[in-house]
């Protein structure tokens, strides 16, 4: 599956990856907004076999699949609870 993987620009060593290049439709508004203006940092062909250093690969995956996107967190959270 292909998806574009963005960083925070509000949250060291937060990510979203989404299914479409550029394209946020199906991200939450408020999740954005504490996310802050997404800077592209890859491009990535995610295959099931594939290791990712921080996330599940399968997750990812499931989460592009029926949502588009999926959020990495850095290890210590102290965003709060973000409502999907």
């Amino acid at each position: 599956m292909q998806c574009t993987v963005y960083k925070s620009t509000k949250k060291q060593d937060a990510y979203i990856y989404i299914a479409i290049k550029d394209d946020f439709s199906c991200v939450p508004e408020s999740l954005l907004k504490l996310f802050g203006e997404p800077v592209h940092v890859m491009d990535l062909d995610l295959q099931p076999e594939r290791k990712l250093a921080q996330e599940k690969t399968a997750e990812v995956l499931q989460n592009l699949g029926e949502q588009g996107w999926h959020l990495q967190m850095p290890r210590e959270n102290n965003w709060g609870m973000i409502k999907h």
